[in-house]
């Protein structure tokens, strides 16, 4: 009989039963699908235990005018820098008001409006929900700039390890947020206390904030039911995301200076770090479903994992997502807390050249990409940073990806199963483990694990079979189409 080629298409899929994942991917950690095959994600090494008390919310990694290279980072009550040697400096501002670690919700007494309800009954949406303290930083030329939003003031530091983060001069205050735009306009999002309001210095100047016929400083309120989020560069544009909707500004000039549009309706940002750029483009988690911009309109992004990523998932602590591009690879991560965690624990990868997703756990809870750095540079939250894609070691953890049910024979055959034939780029860098069942809820044995030989003898029978690859050790595998040898064992 002609052997069976286990030929399964690349990404997860995590949507919907066991048997509607057949013959794809339907499981794994640590691993990417990268030309044609199947392959661990690169390892990591420490940079730098920094000592950050508080886990990190918001990294910026950038380099000055003379070439040194620095990274920022921001906690609940701490903004500090990394210099490219290792060296740690604190820089928080003087009467910096901290905010929460993480969110908090008040679901008991003072939750909700006097006299509501039963006493003692817990309360679910009249609540009051207070989201951790997120940092938005940007480069303001070779400067660093940055807000957080329980503090609500625009901050500049001009590289000087000596003297801390200073409030900018004239700036807005109770913002949520900051993005330099690429004309040099500084935008200061939901400014002095108002969730709608962009409002932006005059060209080149971060101290001149108050319009004049003689500047093009300015302000938009932005007709939008929610507030606003995220602000980040584009291709020609500043996109603007609100919890509800997506706006763009396009700079005019003139006395108008930005023009604002709505390019999307019940598109909102999950978090005030869940959307990033790559290659011009826009990516962001929304509250069920991902979005993209290209320049037209927003766009629902397919997910063949989202039921998985928005049903397990604390949304008590949204405001911990957060995204990070992989430029090298084409891919943008979004990292969260899964149901059973108060802390990021958990990741979700598309890759948007190749249009396929991936899943998996890990801990770090801010980061960004390579460029001015050699290395993805991503910490933990123990506040340990780390160079990711650096060779293969994976902090103890073994990578691996797991099939959905393939079915052995044509008309629902039982099938014996007698050997495997390897497709590996070095043989023995993995090992694989089989699962049978002879109906979709039955009962299923598992066979193995195997050190793969060619070929490698296995005897198994079944209606339906899941295969498990792992690595055997810190090596850069690669598998391609696995074949099975395989008899017909009659009905069952």
């Amino acid at each position: 009989m002609p052997l069976l080629p286990l030929d399964i298409p690349p990404g997860i899929v995590k949507n919907g039963t066991d048997l509607q994942a057949r013959g794809r991917w339907a499981d794994g950690n640590l691993i990417r699908f990268h030309e044609d095959s199947v392959r661990p994600i690169g390892g990591w090494r420490e940079f730098k235990a920094t000592g950050i008390t508080n886990p990190v919310r918001g990294m910026l990694g950038w380099v000055e005018n003379d070439g040194s290279r620095w990274v920022a980072a921001g906690s609940s009550d701490e903004l500090h820098v990394v210099s490219t040697s290792g060296t740690v400096t604190d820089i928080t501002p003087s009467g910096f008001t901290s905010g929460l670690v993480r969110s908090a919700i008040n679901t008991g007494y003072g939750g909700g409006t006097y006299g509501t309800g039963t006493y003692g009954t817990p309360r679910d949406d009249a609540t009051t929900y207070d989201e951790a303290a997120v940092w938005s930083l940007d480069t303001w030329g070779e400067y660093l700039v940055g807000c957080c939003r329980s503090d609500g003031k625009l901050y500049e530091w001009q590289l000087d390890t000596g003297t801390a983060a200073a409030a900018i001069s004239n700036a807005p205050t109770s913002c949520v947020g900051l993005v330099a735009t690429e004309e040099r306009f500084l935008f200061a999002l939901g400014a002095s206390g108002n969730r709608r309001l962009v409002a932006w210095c005059d060209q080149e100047d971060n101290t001149t904030w108050t319009p004049a016929a003689t500047n093009q400083a300015g302000d938009f309120p932005l007709q939008t039911s929610g507030e606003i989020m995220q602000g980040v560069r584009t291709r020609g544009q500043t996109l603007i995301l609100t919890n509800v909707d997506a706006h763009t500004a396009t700079f005019v000039g003139g006395n108008t200076v930005y023009s604002f549009e709505r390019i999307g309706e019940a598109c909102g940002v999950i978090s005030r770090l869940g959307c990033c750029v790559a290659e011009g483009s826009a990516f962001w988690m929304g509250q069920r479903s991902f979005f993209q911009y290209t320049g037209g309109g927003a766009e629902p992004l397919e997910s063949e994992v989202a039921d998985e990523v928005f049903t397990n998932m604390n949304r008590a602590q949204a405001s911990l997502i957060w995204s990070v591009t992989n430029s090298l690879f084409g891919e943008i991560w979004w990292f969260y807390p899964s149901a059973s965690s108060i802390e990021v624990d958990s990741y979700v990868v598309y890759n948007y050249r190749a249009g396929h997703w991936a899943t998996g756990s890990i801990d770090r809870t801010a980061g960004f990409d390579r460029g001015t750095w050699r290395y993805p540079m991503w910490i933990d939250s123990t506040g340990d940073l780390y160079e990711q894609e650096y060779a293969f070691a994976h902090g103890g953890e073994t990578p691996f990806v797991e099939s959905g049910p393939v079915l052995l024979g044509a008309g629902d055959r039982v099938m014996v199963c007698k050997n495997l034939y390897p497709d590996e780029e070095t043989q023995g860098e993995v090992q694989g483990t089989f699962k049978t069942r002879f109906y979709p809820n039955g009962t299923e044995r598992e066979y193995g694990p195997y050190d793969m030989t060619n070929p490698t003898s296995i005897r198994f029978t079944g209606r339906q079979v899941r295969m498990r690859l792992e690595s055997t050790g810190p090596q850069d595998w690669r598998v391609g189409t696995m074949r099975i040898d395989a008899d017909a064992g009659g009905e069952r």
